[in-house]
C-alpha cells in the first residue's frame, strides 16, 4: 500500500499545505490554492487522493526540516473526544462499573492543539499535564442520523493525537472536563494526514506512546469499546458531521496519573505516539512562559 501523507505547515512565514514525501515536502497548496485554500476544502471536495497522486509525479519544494508543521486542519468546526474506550482503560478507574453503554465525550479547541515537532506548554496553573495518544478519524462527508452500515464511508482520512491533559483540572468541577482538557497547547495533531481508503486500514490499528523512548502505551484499534462505525452514528445522532470534523477515539490504558506515584510530563520530555501506517507524532514539552 502507498502511503499517502498531506501536512499543512508553515515557512517563510506563510501557511501552506503538501505532501509528504521521500526527500521532503511537495507544495501543494500554491498548485491547487484557486480550488482548495486549505486541506480543510480538499476534503470536502473529495480531493485527498488526486492530490497525492499529483504530488508523487513531482520533487520536493521543501526540505522536512526547513518546515513548521500545524495541525493538518485548520480550524475544524468541531474536535470532538472520547474517554474511557477502551477495555483495560475502563478497569483503571478501579469503580467496578462494567464497560460503560454509551461513550463518554467532550470538545476541544483548535487552540488546544499544537503541530508535529511543536512543543507542549505545561501551563502556569499545574505541573499535572499527561500524554494520552490516540488516533482520530476526519470526517470527509457531511451527514446527520449516518447509519452503522455507512459510517465508514463518512471518513476522508486518519491522523495522530496526543490529547494532552492537565488532570487536577478535570476536577475542578463536579461533572465536567472542559477547562483541564483545553489548556492552550497542551496537546498535538498529525503530524499528516492519510487518506482513508478501505476498513481494513484502520480496523486493527497498533497505537504505542513512549515517553523520553519508554513504551507507556500499546494497544490495538481492534479492541475498542465503541467502534469507529458506532462512534459516527451515535455522533452524528447529535449533531451534524461536517468535513474537516474531527473525532479523537481513545486513549490505552498507561496515561501518566495511573502510576503510582503519578508520572506527570516535565519540561524536556519527548513524548512520541505512533500508530502502523500513520506515522510518529512527537512533541517535546516545555513550560509556559
Amino acid at each position: 500500500m502507498i502511503l499517502h501523507r498531506l501536512a499543512t505547515y508553515s515557512t517563510g512565514g506563510k501557511t501552506g499545505y503538501g505532501a509528504v514525501v521521500d526527500g521532503g515536502i511537495v507544495d501543494l497548496s500554491t498548485r491547487f490554492e484557486n480550488e482548495y485554500p486549505t486541506l480543510r476544502e480538499a476534503i470536502a471536495a473529495g480531493a485527498l487522493t488526486k492530490l497525492a497522486e499529483d504530488a508523487a509525479r513531482r520533487s520536493p519544494d521543501h526540505a522536512l526540516e526547513a518546515v513548521a508543521f500545524l495541525p493538518p486542519i485548520p480550524s475544524p468546526e468541531k474536535i470532538i473526544c472520547i474517554g474511557v474506550n477502551y477495555p483495560d482503560r475502563n478497569a483503571e478507574y478501579k469503580d467496578g462499573e462494567a464497560a460503560p453503554k454509551y461513550p463518554s465525550m467532550f470538545m476541544r479547541t483548535p487552540r488546544s492543539f499544537v503541530g508535529h515537532n511543536a512543543p507542549l506548554l505545561r501551563p502556569r496553573a499545574s505541573t499535572q499535564l499527561d500524554y494520552e495518544g490516540e488516533v482520530a478519524l476526519i470526517i470527509g462527508n457531511a451527514g446527520r442520523h449516518i447509519p452503522e452500515s455507512t459510517a465508514l464511508d463518512h471518513i476522508a482520512a486518519v491522523t495522530l493525537c496526543n490529547e494532552g491533559t492537565i488532570r487536577d483540572w478535570v476536577r475542578h468541577a463536579k461533572f465536567n472536563v472542559t477547562q483541564g482538557k483545553n489548556f492552550d497547547s497542551t496537546g498535538s495533531l498529525g503530524p499528516w494526514l492519510v487518506p482513508y481508503s478501505e476498513e481494513a486500514q484502520i480496523a486493527d490499528i497498533r497505537l504505542t506512546t513512549r515517553v523520553n523512548g519508554e513504551t507507556r502505551q500499546d494497544d490495538r484499534t481492534s479492541r475498542l469499546i465503541f467502534g469507529f462505525r458506532y462512534l459516527i452514528n451515535y455522533i452524528s445522532t447529535f449533531t451534524t458531521l461536517v468535513p474537516g470534523d474531527v473525532i479523537v477515539t481513545g486513549t490505552p490504558t498507561g496515561a501518566g496519573a495511573r502510576f503510582d506515584p503519578p508520572r506527570y510530563l516535565r519540561p524536556g520530555d519527548v513524548v512520541e505516539v505512533e500508530a502502523e501506517n500513520i506515522g510518529v507524532l512527537r512533541n517535546a514539552v516545555v513550560d509556559e512562559a
